[in-house]
């Protein structure tokens, strides 16, 4: 009988697993995609290029007085348009949740018809207006022709204010439907009225839910008081117009409305982004890093990435 003996020492430790070694998936698809879009963009900018298009003249007007001025009255129209909007839509959020049958009613039928109709339909009927009213009598305080008291500013206003404040209503309801109801039931335990607890307990918690799409009415509501130049008010689109009409240059006014549409509505993006980060720090236990963060990280990756490492000779 035979007995293999393991000549193997016993402190030899033993073989590991072979090393795996990973092949990356090749995504074509990606690559096709890539170059097509690639090419659809040269395209396009080749067109333009080709284009009859006097380019000079829109760093020429960029900043005229004309401009400038309707770019303040965008701004100003924008900021109070969504004053109107937020606060009507608080208000508006408020009934519709409410228990009482008539306000609620009252609530569901402003939002039905201002979201059910074309904020342009609204605009132009605020300015013609004076066709079935010749004057407006508010009793002691005040009385006017309609004509002169509906300006195109206060047409605009109205017209997008109260529009604004239906889509307002929604966004807010949800976000108030989103605290729990433990929440309003606990702080009525501790003795806080209806109003109170609304104030300090539900609607800072519902800011989480409200912001965001809140930071998308602000940026549409720029772009939507381009509409108002129907009604003669001379915002930024109604100035590039009169300018183009008058300097031969038609189009390229429009591109130049166009690029101050896309500042400002960059401008609006970086401030909704913080804003939502301010808002999202009770929910998230650790914050986004911001652009600056992200470049700043990647700068110092790189610069350490470049120092020589010493080693051992």
């Amino acid at each position: 009988m035979t007995v293999d003996i393991d000549k193997t020492p016993a402190d030899t430790p033993p073989a590991g697993p072979e090393a795996i070694k990973a092949i990356p998936v090749r995504h074509y698809g990606r690559y096709v995609s890539a170059v097509v879009a690639i090419a659809l963009l040269v395209g396009v900018v080749y067109a333009f290029a080709q284009g009859k298009i006097n380019w000079g003249a829109i760093p020429d007007y960029f900043f005229d007085d004309r401009i400038l001025d309707g770019v303040g009255k965008t701004l100003l129209l924008t900021v109070l348009s969504m004053v109107i909007g937020i606060v009507g839509g608080v208000l508006l959020a408020v009934m519709r949740l409410s228990k009482n049958p008539v306000t609620s009613s009252i609530a569901w039928f402003y939002i039905w018809f201002f979201r059910g109709t074309p904020v342009l339909v609204q605009l132009i009927v605020w300015f013609n207006l004076g066709l079935v009213f010749e004057y407006i009598n508010l009793g002691p305080f005040y009385k006017d022709e309609w004509s002169d008291f509906m300006t195109p500013f206060l047409t605009a206003l109205l017209g997008l204010g109260l529009n604004e404040a239906a889509y307002m209503a929604e966004i807010c309801r949800a976000g108030l439907l989103s605290v729990d109801e433990g929440q309003t039931e606990a702080s009525h335990a501790l003795g806080m009225s209806h109003a109170k607890t609304l104030r300090r307990i539900v609607i800072p918690q519902a800011m989480r839910v409200i912001v965001p799409p809140t930071g998308n009415e602000v940026i549409n509501m720029l772009k939507t008081t381009s509409l108002v130049s129907v009604v003669q008010y001379p915002e930024l689109l109604r100035a590039a117009q009169d300018i183009g009409q008058t300097s031969g240059a038609p189009a390229e006014m429009l591109f130049l409305a166009a690029a101050w549409y896309l500042l400002m509505t960059s401008v609006f993006s970086v401030g909704q982004y913080y804003l939502e980060r301010y808002y999202a720090r009770g929910s998230s236990r650790s914050l986004p890093a911001t652009p600056f963060q992200k470049i700043r990280a990647n700068v110092l990756s790189l610069s350490s990435r470049s120092k020589p490492t010493g080693g051992k000779a």
